[in-house]
């Protein structure tokens, strides 16, 4: 689809709407898969498109909230409304159904409930979840958003950015006390990111909610990036630390369940 328009001169300039709508599509995908953010001059590179094309397309992006600039101000990575939009896919998509049957097994085999969720900003936010059976249990419906810090799925993902992507995250987190074994030190929360880092898993043992144990393991894409978590919790009362590591087979069995779902519903398989 084309549509005429005209520059200050008055002549007449044609604008090819789908080269357009591929350019900005080009920005948006460079910056998922970098593994840091980007300035605009390396994403111009990346992409192949002029410095100033570029810049103004960033700058639309920028005020779209579809990207926004890292705490230095200068470099770029994806914005609010592509993590929403992730969620919003993840959550919705036609592979729903499959998604679901797999959690509900999960469940059936672990006893307890199981949730996946995923970055939203400076929180994670759950995007499924799948309640066990037992009477006793905590009421988080998806969509329900829990800090970073001090919940095993936020530590995952914490865990895999890359060490000066993390350092900068870390400084800008708020690290509430939410219970007395919330950990609220930078230097602690590095030292326990690099014990997840080296084991692949993460644990939340009533850091976020008293009585509450939780254990994690990566939902990843075929580069190893993190996706989501996939986690199980419940009450200590019924399920002790040790017993929810014992669980951690079927979750990552689960994860590269659901890691091949996602990759046959990008390839249109």
């Amino acid at each position: 689809m084309k549509d005429t328009t005209y520059d200050i001169a008055e002549k007449p300039v044609t604008r090819d709407k789908g080269t357009s709508f591929l350019r900005v599509f080009a920005i948006i995908e460079a910056v998922v898969r970098a593994n840091s953010p980007m300035t605009a001059a390396q994403i111009s590179r990346i992409v192949g498109l002029p410095a100033a094309t570029t810049h103004r397309l960033c700058k639309m992006l920028l005020e779209e909230r579809l990207l926004q600039y890292e705490i230095d101000g200068k470099r770029l990575l994806g914005g609010p409304r592509l993590f929403e939009l992730a969620g919003q896919i993840f959550s919705g998509s036609h592979f729903d159904l499959d998604r679901r049957a797999i959690m509900e097994k999960l469940v059936e085999q672990v006893g307890e409930t199981c949730n996946i969720s995923v970055p939203d900003g400076a929180r994670m936010i759950y995007a499924e979840r799948v309640e066990s059976q037992w009477p006793l249990r905590l009421q988080l419906p998806a969509g329900t958003h829990v800090p970073m810090h001090c919940t095993a799925s936020g530590k995952l993902y914490l865990s895999h950015l890359d060490s000066e992507m993390a350092d900068r995250v870390l400084d800008s987190l708020e690290l509430s006390k939410y219970t007395r074994r919330s950990i609220v030190s930078v230097e602690k929360l590095k030292a326990e990111l690099a014990k997840i880092r080296k084991r692949g898993y993460a644990t939340d043992n009533e850091e976020f909610i008293e009585g509450l144990v939780a254990v994690a393991v990566p939902i990843v894409d075929p580069a190893g990036r993190f996706c989501a978590g996939l986690a199980l919790h419940g009450p200590k009362l019924r399920i002790k630390m040790k017993d929810a590591v014992a669980r951690l087979p079927a979750l990552k069995h689960a994860a590269k369940q659901i890691a091949r779902l996602m990759r046959r519903e990008q390839s249109g398989a």
